[in-house]
């Protein structure tokens, strides 16, 4: 695949206070890709810097095999062709739909800005709301307008900023899976900042999970999950507690709940202590095993039920059953630990 966009060990400041540094990343055509973290990790600070809202100072941010900024020049953000949809939609009021969205369409008729208008939004499903204002659309309908302005251009590429922290859960996951079908469909390339991993797992192809101005791993959502680099996105990405053992053998390792085997070499020295990750999926019941833990609390999900649930140490782990394995607080339930993806770090008191 050929790489649209690169960022060359970027540095961005506020104040001299250092927001991003030594950042690099590349993004190939047609993908579609995640920025994600906590509030302040700099994520946006980079979404800004490529869109041209923000200077670097280091580094260089190339697009289309041409730099767009460095320390010492940079392109102008309207002459970037890039397209930005902004947390709070940040559509004209007084403007009907169909005039918010050929707003950014120039040199062209009238008529072929409302051609081009009512093209996009036909794909964004909004085909016959063009007369409308937006104060007469949901918020759902809102955010799709603001994605039609963006793609009405025809940009290189999309940036999103938090496009869905303003909409309900049931909505917010409807709705990202439909901006992926979309961008898809377009095949336009996109990159989302949020910190939502349920919306970077819906949406991007690669993610990258950021802390402190710096990724901290660049991956796929089934190795975020499965492999983590660290333990700052072990925390981070998904659910899971940390169970102290001792390594015994390279693939094994002693905790208080048996020796689990899993499918990776470690090489720390035999004996050493580490932290076992255990995520909610590891752990299943079976009525058959000798290991009993205590139903501390749970939440029903639909499909699944989370249960909190606490070992004969008083530990307590998670683990999610499906709905049908219904058990009241209290109660005493047989489990036993399914990790193959073992995951281990250096022992933290």
């Amino acid at each position: 695949m050929t790489s649209l966009l690169e960022l060359k060990d970027i540095e961005c400041r506020y104040e001299d206070r250092p927001a991003v540094s030594g950042l690099s990343m590349h993004v190939n055509e047609g993908s579609i890709i995640c920025l994600l973290g906590p509030s302040g990790c700099g994520k946006t600070t980079v979404l800004r810097a490529i869109a041209g809202f923000e200077p670097i100072y280091n580094g260089q941010i190339i697009l289309g095999g041409k730099v767009i900024a460095s320390p010492t020049s940079s392109l102008p953000p309207h002459k970037r062709n890039i397209g930005m949809v902004f947390q709070d939609y940040a559509l004209f009021p007084h403007m009907t739909v169909c005039q918010n969205v050929s707003f950014g369409l120039r040199g062209l008729s009238r008529l072929a800005m409302k051609t081009i208008a009512e093209d996009i939004l036909g794909v964004v499903g909004l085909a016959g709301f063009g007369d409308r204002y937006p104060h007469e659309l949901s918020g759902g309908q809102q955010q799709r307008v603001a994605l039609a302005r963006a793609l009405a251009p025809n940009p290189d590429i999309i940036l999103l900023d938090e496009p869905f922290s303003n909409l309900d859960i049931d909505l917010r996951e409807r709705l990202s899976l439909e901006v992926r079908t979309i961008l898809k469909g377009q095949g336009i390339t996109g990159i989302l900042v949020t910190h939502d991993q349920n919306e970077a797992f819906a949406i991007g192809d690669q993610i990258g999970v950021m802390y402190e101005g710096r990724i901290m791993q660049w991956d796929t959502p089934y190795n975020l999950y499965h492999d983590p680099a660290n333990r700052f996105v072990a925390d981070f990405i998904g659910q899971g507690v940390f169970l102290p053992g001792e390594l015994i053998a390279p693939d094994t390792i002693k905790t208080e709940v048996g020796s689990i085997t899993g499918d990776r070499a470690y090489e720390w020295p035999q004996g050493s202590k580490v932290d076992l990750l255990l995520r909610p999926d590891d752990i299943l019941p079976d009525s058959d095993s000798h290991l009993i833990a205590r139903v501390i609390n749970k939440a029903f999900k639909g499909a699944e039920i989370m249960y909190t649930l606490q070992l004969p140490t008083g530990r307590r782990i998670l683990s999610m059953f499906p709905s049908h394995h219904d058990h009241n607080l209290g109660d005493d339930v047989a489990i036993r630990i399914d990790a193959p993806h073992m995951v281990a770090f250096p022992h933290e008191a």
